[in-house]
């Protein structure tokens, strides 16, 4: 806790290194939904960085007034108020948005959830417009580091659903809806940006 704010040391670490590449992405102006805004310091530094952005938070049910603590002290313009999001929902109901960007979600997802996210994700987005997912992923069923595979144990240790995705079958789901996996770049502490785009 900071201030009496919720606070993740994880976003402190990656925020100006995915702040660099989602810049070159999210360049023009719109509404860009993020999805599992957690304690909202992402969502704070992004928007105070993208003034051309209206960022949209949303998290589950449960935990969508996590990140308030920050949005009210920054009280940034550009900054909606959070949505509450199961993405498991047939229908989000949402305003219109023209990006979106999550990041360590898809491992704390069950998998059927990763594969709705992807599904919600491509009925909002119009053909051009890009879903960014940060995290950790697996490659031809491999980890990537041995710090990822303790990871991934801790993570079933905690709820056998959740877990380390793997590339292979990311791109599977994102190609069967017309999501295309646009730039997979390298990121600090064994992570990527997957940058896909809506066909």
């Amino acid at each position: 806790m900071t201030d009496g704010k919720p606070y993740s040391q994880a976003c402190e670490n990656n925020k100006q290194v995915i702040l660099e590449k989602i810049a070159t992405v999210f360049n023009e102006p719109g509404t860009l939904l993020e999805i599992g805004t957690g304690t909202g310091q992402h969502a704070v530094h992004f928007a105070q960085h993208l003034p051309h952005l209206q960022w949209q938070p949303s998290d589950h049910p449960s935990n969508a007034q996590l990140c308030m603590p920050w949005l009210e002290d920054a009280n940034l313009p550009n900054i909606n108020t959070p949505l509450p999001l199961d993405v498991s929902a047939p229908d989000w109901r949402l305003p219109p948005i023209n990006g979106v960007f999550s990041a360590n979600t898809a491992h704390i997802m069950s998998w059927p959830e990763v594969e709705a996210m992807f599904r919600g994700v491509a009925a909002i987005l119009d053909a051009g417009e890009a879903f960014c997912l940060y995290g950790p992923f697996n490659y031809g069923g491999q980890f990537t580091s041995p710090t990822n595979r303790q990871f991934d144990t801790h993570l079933k240790q905690r709820n056998p659903e959740m877990g380390i995705r793997d590339m292979d079958d990311l791109k599977r789901t994102g190609d069967a809806i017309g999501l295309v996996l646009e730039s997979d770049f390298e990121m600090p502490a064994n992570n990527r940006l997957l940058v896909w785009r809506r066909c």
